[in-house]
């Protein structure tokens, strides 16, 4: 009887220090506020994207990927810039290097082929890892875009 007692004891006082451990070790997570801004060009089969990343912080992120995916398959052959891989048909996938709080990093330049030639494209950007930090406002880092084979210049 005593040594149940004292196991469930034991089990109890475990199950208290990780109670305890979970709130502080959330608390220490750093935060920083994710920003994707740019703009995105159809041409025929081409789309290009140019898109900015930013960190209004308050900590510093030490990367992050960045996704883009099209509402329409990509074509077979690809020529991505270094630092970006293809994850599916349709997604594409770009780091963003170290990224300060409050600062702007540097421009990523993707230039993609789709299948056919939709006349349109929707684009979604979005943070596909962050560097561990936690970004409470997601609204400037997914972003939906509406691209037409039009040659003009789609911002967000």
């Amino acid at each position: 009887m005593r040594m149940r007692t004292w196991v469930l004891g034991a089990c109890g006082a475990v199950a208290v220090a990780v109670g305890a451990a979970g709130p502080a070790g959330a608390a220490d997570t750093p935060e920083a506020d994710l920003a994707f801004h740019g703009s995105a060009v159809m041409s025929g089969d081409q789309v290009e994207v140019r898109l900015t990343p930013s960190n209004s912080g308050p900590s510093a992120v030490p990367d992050a990927t960045v996704l883009l995916r099209w509402s329409a398959p990509l074509a077979e052959q690809q020529q991505l810039p270094s630092g970006c891989a293809r994850t599916d048909e349709r997604t594409v996938v770009c780091g963003t290097g170290t990224l300060a709080a409050a600062e702007t990093g540097d421009q990523i330049k993707v230039t993609v082929r789709l299948k056919g030639k939709p006349s349109e494209v929707t684009l979604e950007v979005d943070t596909a890892w962050n560097g561990g930090v936690v970004d409470k406002d997601r609204a400037n880092d997914q972003l939906k875009v509406l691209v037409l084979d039009t040659g003009d210049a789609y911002a967000f």
